[in-house]
């Protein structure tokens, strides 16, 4: 189907979505067609290969856990963090897994095969199932790739998912691929981005779903930071960071009483890290586009619905009508950038990941601010132009250093681009697309070692323990 709002926005565990979401995601499909074909009480042996940046940093991501989780049934949209703890906790106690829910097997996240120095074809993101019965005969095997935001493409299939996403999108009202064609349909038809978004998502779902939908998805961003308020001390992984929302929390209801227009900034920092730092615990989050910039597109709503003018005197309504707009325009330029480049740091680095959220989160802000589509389209130029060569180097392979302060840099940037883009008229030298088109060249000309390896930058030049 045609990339849509809520493919861009999926509700998740951490800490990655190509490494934790896409991978679990793969794997409960692997189980379900294996579950489907009546060949699972026959299924004697599992064997999992995990090639490139899933070998390289798939411990610090939770990669294995994730598949482990995905085998047995899981899906990264419905299980909860305490399902998770349970379930891995009893894999680790017994040394076996329930594979499709039912069917014991002795297996573990020691068992699996890493081939950091192997990339397929396809992308660096590849990982392929085995099952054998007693003879050693192969009952199923199937190769997928994590192409970024939990997005998963089957080996062999890329041509005909290419297929059924063009054909798809041919059914949509208002097709686009490139900026230049969005804003060419903002102005024939007179209306502005978000509403094209809104018309093309009513090809598959009605209004109130969509709009039920989208709060939902915001309420899921809502609760992502409540809980992180809550939580102390040091995010796992040996990295030994300290979590910082509640003390930084604390101190703002003690300086900010009344949310003075002069502490928006440390409002938006705290958001966006409260986010991060829940992602960094394999907490329950909305990949906006994806896991490890998630902490953007929430930061920057919070600005919008709390020091945007006239937002001091909106009612619930208004402030519903807001999120359905910022999340409508944010998913259309999600769209562009899905459709030219990518979204995955293992194949164009940081740029295609909090890039991509600044890029979104600008243009959202700059909507509901009562921006133009060339306003719109200007300010997610910004913000991208300004994340050009973005390196994704997290050390130790955790979505936690430099991934959490790094939401918070980007959601200011957009926020930035957004106003500069609303004191201009919408004409501008460079375009959007042209940013979209440099940023997948960018990805494709940066070494490997700055794509989500850990072989370089930050991930070797700081001492982790």
């Amino acid at each position: 189907m045609a990339v849509g709002v809520f493919d861009l926005f999926s509700v998740g565990i951490g800490p990655s979505s190509s490494h934790t979401v896409g991978p679990m995601r793969a794997a409960a499909v692997f189980a379900e067609e294996l579950k489907g074909s009546g060949k699972l009480a026959d299924v004697a042996s599992l064997r999992v290969d995990l090639y490139g940046s899933l070998a390289a940093t798939g411990h610090g991501h939770g990669t294995m856990t994730a598949i482990l989780l995905g085998l047995e049934g899981f899906h990264p949209e419905l299980i909860l963090p305490e399902e998770v703890e349970v379930r891995l906790a009893t894999i680790a106690d017994t040394g076996t897994l329930q594979l499709g829910g039912s069917q014991p097997l002795p297996y573990g996240v020691a068992d699996m095969v890493l081939r950091p120095l192997t990339i397929l074809p396809r992308h660096t993101n590849g990982m392929t199932f085995t099952v054998s019965d007693d003879d050693g005969t192969v009952l199923h095997e199937a190769t997928f790739y994590s192409v970024g935001g939990g997005f998963i493409v089957r080996d062999g299939e890329q041509d005909a998912a290419q297929k059924e996403l063009d054909e798809s999108k041919k059914e949509l009202p208002f097709p686009f691929r490139t900026a230049a064609e969005l804003l060419g349909r903002c102005q024939s038809k007179g209306l502005s981005i978000g509403e094209i978004m809104l018309v093309n998502e009513k090809a598959s779902r009605t209004e109130t779903e969509i709009r039920d939908g989208l709060l939902h998805i915001h309420s899921v961003m809502e609760a992502c930071v409540a809980t992180s308020l809550k939580r102390e001390g040091l995010l796992p992984g040996g990295l030994k960071v300290r979590r910082r929302a509640p003390d930084w929390h604390d101190r703002l209801l003690k300086e900010d009483k009344d949310r003075d227009p002069k502490y928006w900034q440390e409002w938006v920092n705290l958001v966006a890290l409260a986010v991060n730092e829940e992602n960094a615990s394999g907490g329950r989050v909305v990949t906006a586009p994806t896991n490890g910039a998630a902490g953007i597109i929430p930061a920057v709503l919070h600005y919008a619905l709390h020091f945007a003018p006239g937002m001091d005197k909106a009612t619930q309504q208004d402030r519903d009508d807001v999120v359905v707009k910022f999340l409508l325009t944010a998913g259309a330029i999600g769209v562009l950038y899905k459709e030219q480049a990518s979204i995955s740091g293992a194949e164009v680095g940081c740029q295609g990941e909090v890039g991509s959220a600044s890029s979104m989160a600008a243009a959202g802000l700059a909507e509901v601010m009562g921006g133009s589509p060339a306003q719109v389209e200007n300010a997610a130029e910004i913000a991208m132009e300004h994340n050009l060569g973005l390196t994704c180097d997290p050390i130790g392979g955790l979505v936690q250093v430099p991934c959490i302060e790094r939401n918070a840099i980007a959601a200011a940037k957009a926020i930035n681009a957004a106003k500069m883009a609303l004191w201009g008229d919408g004409t501008h030298r460079v375009s959007l697309d042209e940013v979209i088109v440099t940023m997948r060249e960018t990805g494709r000309d940066m070494s490997s070692k700055y794509k989500e390896t850990a072989m370089g930058g930050l991930a070797v030049n700081v001492v982790e323990c």
